[in-house]
């Protein structure tokens, strides 16, 4: 059965995007373990920056010269977001997670880059999972930075 414009804004449709959210945002927490020689705070601030760079490559795909240059723009935000969290406090990861999340959930509302239904959804459960559990790790005394 082919799914209508109407269909994919259902809650059913958005299901399966927020459950894989969530199981994405649970690996995303513990993908710091995976590389253990780099800080978690740099593990999570490359994390953010390549979660923007996602929107960039859907506008490349929209073919919309001003998505394009929006999309980059926003995600350079999250670049320099990032960069700073790597050597300043945790805190700013968790601005970062909340304001992707903030972004995603108006792209969701706005469809300001053409089909990608899915994607804010999915990506907006896992910034935000991401940034509630850093900031219980925050609030609990986690090491971010080694140095």
């Amino acid at each position: 059965m082919a799914h209508s414009h109407l269909a994919e804004q259902s809650g059913a449709s958005l299901r399966t995007p927020i459950l894989r959210g969530v199981v994405f945002g649970g690996l995303s927490v513990v993908a710091p373990l995976g590389f253990w020689w780099l800080d978690q705070a740099t593990v999570h601030a490359l994390s953010i920056a390549l979660i923007a760079a996602v929107y960039v490559g859907f506008a490349v795909a929209d073919g919309r010269p001003k998505v394009l240059v929006v999309e980059t723009l926003v995600a350079l935000v999250f670049v320099v977001l990032a960069a700073a969290a790597v050597t300043e406090t945790a805190w700013l990861l968790v601005v970062a997670y909340t304001a992707h999340g903030v972004k995603d959930l108006w792209q969701h509302r706005t469809h300001f880059v053409a089909n990608t239904w899915w994607w804010p959804p999915f990506c907006l459960t896992v910034d935000w999972i991401v940034a509630a559990i850093l900031v219980i790790e925050i609030t609990a005394g986690v090491a971010f930075h080694s140095r």
